[in-house]
């Protein structure tokens, strides 16, 4: 058993979190199709987009994790719309130009932004959330900054696509604990001119 089966095991991560609020903003915004969530965790993501009539690639390291993922899926009603694949996201080869959406919440994995732009179709939508390093103390997240980015970082890493939404804050989650997060909507097209998507307010 890995380290993150344990901690999926123990409750020790919220076993059927919410998405995020800015997912479910920009949802109608993004082309229908196909939907890859990284390191899925219990189908936070997964589960969402597939509600919202995605077909969906989930992927993540932990049997544990996907355990529960799929029975989040199934009370759903959306199991079916969901491939829930068990891989090393580090090692994955994700396919080139073949979804619309992709997600990834709480994992760094920038490394593997060039291929994960690359499985974007044209004018697909790239979704990232991750813990950012923060003067201020947070209760959540890695124990170091060396997995969290630095202010702007995840900005940067995203401006070979169109940016629709990006922001960094201090939020406080569900269980009260609070959290220093960035998080970023682009879109993959480029030019001077684009046109930009019309969401609801927060």
């Amino acid at each position: 058993m890995t380290t993150w089966d344990e901690r999926f095991r123990e409750g020790e991560y919220p076993q059927d979190p919410d998405p995020s609020p800015v997912l479910e903003r920009y949802v109608d915004a993004f082309p229908d199709g196909r939907a890859l969530d990284v390191a899925t965790g219990t189908g936070r993501n997964a589960v969402f987009l597939a509600a919202e009539g995605y077909a969906v690639d989930a992927v993540d390291q932990s049997r544990e994790g996907l355990r529960i993922a799929r029975a989040n899926a199934a009370e759903r009603g959306v199991a079916d719309a969901v491939e829930f694949v068990q891989a090393d996201v580090q090692s994955y080869g994700f396919p080139a130009e073949t979804y619309e959406v992709i997600t990834v919440s709480f994992y760094r994995a920038v490394d593997r932004f060039p291929d994960l732009k690359e499985a974007l179709c044209p004018g697909g939508y790239f979704f990232v959330q991750h813990h950012l390093r923060s003067t201020d103390p947070t209760q959540s997240g890695p124990s170091t900054d060396r997995y969290r980015f630095a202010a702007n970082e995840l900005l940067h890493a995203c401006l070979d696509l169109t940016v629709v939404h990006y922001d960094e804050r201090t939020e406080t989650r569900p269980d009260g604990r609070t959290a220093a997060v960035a998080t970023v909507v682009a879109r993959k097209t480029t030019g001077p001119r684009q046109p930009y998507p019309r969401v609801p307010a927060e």
